[in-house]
């Protein structure tokens, strides 16, 4: 069964450069952000994961964690992190999990239930290992993307959604399409006008259904 929105995730043990990790532990109260990549030494992941050691403020602010996923070996990922030091010009102090067993990369969903690495492998072999998952503080997936290995991923985009659901999390809240932080929110239906007036203020009513309300930030 295919890992969905608001599901669970497995509260695995894993291997990292960093040590031994159970998830659930791991994230405890925080956020997280798990993102995986098909192999070490390879240069758009590089970048990718260069731009997460950059952003290492900006997740401590969100109270939030992250993690890579390789199904390379913990040497190849302590020796990989050099080079992503040295492209990036930050330190990539997160850990990364050695999934040489595709233990993770299937409990997440990330592979067909029947894959396996071939001696010799490519990137292209577990070109699908190449997703995020942003888990709330209960433990639960909030949003999922999967992008193809010629795209190198947008953190400034997942940073913009985590934003975004974290403004909305166990809140009758939504944002509009392009939203960032500072900018009008949408509240939901669940609430009539009084009562969603009562509770944000006074509403910015476009349609009876679109009706905006201050960012309560």
């Amino acid at each position: 069964m295919a890992l969905r929105i608001n599901q669970e995730i497995p509260n695995l043990t894993v291997p990292t450069d960093l040590g031994e990790i159970t998830l659930h532990d791991w994230i405890g109260d925080s956020w997280a952000i798990l993102f995986s990549h098909p192999k070490d030494f390879t240069p758009v992941c590089t970048t990718e994961f260069g731009a997460v050691a950059q952003l290492s403020d900006e997740w401590e602010k969100r109270n939030t964690k992250v993690m890579g996923i390789s199904v390379d070996g913990v040497e190849e990922h302590k020796a990989w992190k050099g080079d992503i030091e040295k492209t990036s010009g930050a330190s990539a102090g997160f850990p990364i999990v050695a999934d040489e067993g595709l233990t993770v990369s299937k409990a997440l969903d990330m592979l067909p239930a029947d894959a396996y690495l071939p001696d010799g492998r490519t990137p292209a072999d577990s070109a699908t290992v190449r997703s995020v998952f942003i888990i709330a503080p209960n433990k639960k997936v909030q949003l999922m993307m999967t992008y193809p290995m010629s795209v190198g991923r947008n953190f400034a985009e997942v940073l913009r959604a985590l934003d975004g659901l974290q403004r909305t999390y166990e809140q009758p809240l939504a944002t509009p399409a392009n939203w960032e932080t500072g900018q009008d929110v949408i509240v939901a239906l669940a609430l009539d006008d009084a009562a969603a007036a009562e509770k944000y203020g006074d509403l910015d009513i476009k349609l009876p259904y679109l009706r905006y309300a201050k960012d309560p930030a």
